[in-house]
């Protein structure tokens, strides 16, 4: 039972620790994109584009949001991988989509991009193109952020209170904060299911 105690005490140690100002950030900026008639873009590769590809889905059923993550089409994202290279994958897509200063783009990832250790150089250079085109930028990230850190306009930073589960609690809070965000009262627009179908008082 010792590493499921740790995990668990070191999850507490983690709630305990999330930035609650700079979660206040990334709601008014997500509700200021849709204001304006923004998308919300999001990107992350491994466990991280699987939660982007959740995000996707809450936040255009829920907030009533246009979202769009490059993962979800995978004829097109090793398309690109195969034809100009992994580096380009995001930015070449965000072109594609005709990326504007009214949209959003939205980072899921454990380190945030370093280019000089060659880690998630696709996200780098999506966010110097998002940079460009005067999109605002969001990350939940793990570590010290990398390069979203110093690139976002509101960046949540996951606290690595285990270096043995950096990955693992990074990805587990980034759901754990899409969620908040799905059904924060300023952002959602409509029911999920199971609150819908709840008895009266």
């Amino acid at each position: 039972m010792d590493f499921v105690d740790q995990y668990l005490g070191d999850s507490k140690k983690i709630i305990d620790q999330l930035s609650r100002p700079e979660l206040q950030k990334i709601i008014f900026l997500i509700d200021q994109t849709r204001q304006k008639g923004g998308r919300l873009f999001f990107l992350g590769v491994g466990g991280s584009a699987a939660n982007a590809s959740h995000a996707v889905n809450d936040f255009r059923k829920i907030c009533s949001m246009e979202a769009y993550t490059p993962t979800d089409n995978v004829a097109e994202l090793t398309a690109r991988v195969n034809d100009d290279g992994w580096s380009h994958t995001f930015s070449d897509w965000l072109a594609g989509s005709r990326l504007t200063g009214q949209d959003l783009v939205f980072v899921l990832s454990v380190g945030g991009g370093n280019l000089e250790k060659n880690i998630s150089p696709n996200i780098v250079e999506a966010l110097q193109y998002a940079k460009k085109k005067g999109a605002k930028i969001c990350g939940i990230v793990g570590r010290d952020g990398g390069f979203t850190a110093k690139a976002a306009d509101a960046c949540l930073l996951v606290p690595g209170v285990n270096e043995q589960t950096v990955t693992a609690h990074t990805e587990a809070f980034q759901s754990v904060i899409l969620h908040l965000l799905v059904s924060h009262p300023t952002l959602q627009k409509k029911s999920m299911k199971w609150e819908s179908l709840r008895p009266p008082p």
